[in-house]
This record gives structure tokens, C-alpha cells and sequence, in this order.
């Protein structure tokens, strides 16, 4: 699915807090010395890793057909700096998807593991910002707790088409624009996971509001981000692409999402999914059916999810 800026720059980190320093020191020197953990992903049907960690602080990695792409640089060594949105749209694979454009090619000697992000609810308070404006348009008050499904109309008690066009009448507001402020510890975190990840958005926003997402992404998440995959659900025209599909579209391994439906729907599929439920703040994020699946973790906040993948590649 799809509170204040977090810093620009990533320094030293800790997940795990200062009581534990010297072990996260232990953890990152042997990340930095050896990156092939082999046998202890065997169990992990869809992460695998080999090569080494790329040492240079270059922000750009050779790709197998020999072009190249820009990926976020290493927070353990450089400062991120926004740079205004660069986003093109290409179509070679789908119209559904943004990607950064190529630049020179710098040789990287190793694999990372490939992480589709959520954006609503996940990246973003998008349903925060939806009830101020149904509040302020339709004089209809509503919390987030009362969103016991992530399908509107149910909630504001209206036909499905009319929740549709309600929505699209708040993307074109500030309230859409400027109004969603990010989950608090995402962009540190993702900052983190970079060094290991390597990270695109799968959001389930339509076209017509892509400029609008690329622009919100690059304000917030500046130069972390390689894709941004649109799968058009709920949209008033134009076809849309199950989340499944999109992620094994380009080899995502682990998925973040806050929508039970999309994790089994994932998970189904072999993609490792951790369901993100923000300080157990979210009503449609409880599901036993998703929860109880051997390929899905649920987590309450960032920190959570930057320890579960850690784990993952130490263990």
C-alpha cells in the first residue's frame, strides 16, 4: 500500500542499540569482509547471495548486458544528497514502470538481494492525509483504526465507484501532493538496507498519478530507489498488473507491503514478504490466513524490518 523529513545523511549505525555495538561492529566487519553466505541461505528458497560487497563509493553498478544503472551509495560511507526528480518513463518491459536513466558503466563484483517496497502505509501515511480531505470535502470523519479492510468504499459507506472518484478528487489536492508525510525511521533505514539491497517501489497507485509519486519519492528517498513499478489497481482506465507479477518481473526476493492480500498473493509465488504493520496501528494488516504463512513476517516499525533482513544474510 500504498512524520517529519527524516536526515539526509547516514553515518555509523546501530540496529540493534548501544548495548549491542560491539556486536553490530562484528556483524558489519564480516558483511564488509566476506559477502558469501552460501549455505546459510540454502533454507531460504528465494535468497541467495554471492560475489563481495562492492567497495567503491561509486553510485552507479554494471549490469549483466553490460549497461549500467544507479543504485543508492553505501551509507556506512557516503553522505545522500537530493537532486531533483530524474525519473523517465520507459517501456521497454511495461508501461507501468519508471526507472532511472543509465550512465557510465563502474565494475561491481557482487550480488545484493533485490526488495520491492510498499508505498502506502508503508513508505508514506497515505490514509492520514485521505481523511483530512474526505473531512474537509465530505464533512465525513474517520480514523485510521476504523479501517478494518484497505477498500474504502466499505468504510465511507458509498458504491465502490464512487469511493474511486473520491480518491482521484483528493490526487489532485495538496493533500495528496505535499500532505503524506513519510513513516517515521523509513528513509534511515532504507539508507541502511542499501548496502546489502538492492531497492525498487512496487506500488499499486495508478498512472495517472505517476509524476506525482515519482516527485514525493525523490523528495523523501533521494537516490535509493532503482525502479518504480506501478501496478494500476483500483484506476479509472487502463489495465492493471498483480503485485506477484510485477516482483517476479525483476527478480524481487523480499517484498514490504501492509496488505495481507498482496503478501499471501506474493508469498504464494515464492517471494519472502514482510508484513508491515506499523506500531500494530493498522486494522486491514491483521489476517491469520497471511500471518501464518511460513514466507510471511509480520513487523511493527522499521527498525523491525532492518533487523529481519539483517538476520537473514548473517544467520
Amino acid at each position: 500500500m500504498s512524520l517529519s523529513k527524516p536526515q539526509l545523511c547516514c553515518g555509523n549505525w546501530n540496529p540493534y542499540g548501544s548495548k549491542e555495538r560491539g556486536d553490530w561492529i562484528r556483524i558489519k566487519r564480516t558483511c564488509l569482509a566476506k559477502w558469501n553466505w552460501g549455505s546459510a541461505l540454502k533454507s531460504l528458497n528465494t535468497l541467495k547471495l554471492k560475489g563481495s560487497l562492492d567497495r567503491s563509493d561509486s553510485p552507479l553498478r554494471r549490469q549483466k548486458d553490460e549497461s549500467s544503472k544507479p543504485h543508492a551509495m553505501a551509507p556506512l560511507r557516503q553522505k545522500f544528497h537530493a537532486s531533483g526528480v530524474l525519473w523517465n518513463e520507459v517501456d521497454a518491459n511495461s508501461e507501468n514502470v519508471v526507472r532511472k536513466p543509465p550512465a557510465d558503466p563502474v565494475h561491481c563484483n557482487g550480488e545484493k538481494i533485490v526488495v520491492a517496497v510498499d508505498v502506502d502505509e508503508v513508505l508514506g501515511s497515505f490514509v492520514s492525509s485521505l481523511n483530512k480531505f474526505i473531512a474537509e470535502r465530505y464533512s465525513s470523519y474517520h480514523t485510521v483504526s476504523e479501517y478494518y479492510v484497505y477498500e474504502f468504499f466499505r468504510i465511507w459507506k458509498c458504491s465502490r465507484a464512487e469511493a474511486e472518484i473520491r480518491v482521484h478528487d483528493f490526487f489532485r489536492t495538496q493533500y495528496f501532493t505535499s500532505g503524506i508525510e513519510p513513516i517515521p525511521g523509513s528513509y534511515t533505514v532504507l539508507c541502511n538496507l542499501s548496502t546489502f539491497c538492492d531497492l525498487s517501489v512496487v506500488t499499486s497507485r495508478q498512472n495517472v498519478i505517476k509524476d506525482q509519486t515519482c516527485h514525493w519519492i525523490e523528495k523523501h528517498y533521494p537516490g535509493l530507489f532503482k525502479e518504480i513499478h506501478f501496478g494500476n489497481h483500483f484506476a479509472l482506465d487502463g489495465n492493471s498488473r498483480p503485485k506477484s507479477e510485477i516482483c517476479r518481473s525483476f527478480g524481487a526476493q523480499v517484498l514490504i507491503d501492509d496488505n495481507p492480500r498482496y503478501a499471501l498473493e506474493c508469498a504464494d509465488a515464492g517471494i519472502r514478504v514482510l508484513l508491515f504493520d506499523y506500531r500494530n496501528s493498522y486494522p486491514w494488516c491483521k489476517d491469520a490466513s497471511a500471518e501464518s504463512h511460513s514466507l510471511v513476517t509480520k513487523v511493527h516499525n522499521w527498525e523491525e524490518v532492518q533487523q529481519h533482513m539483517i538476520s537473514w544474510t548473517v544467520a
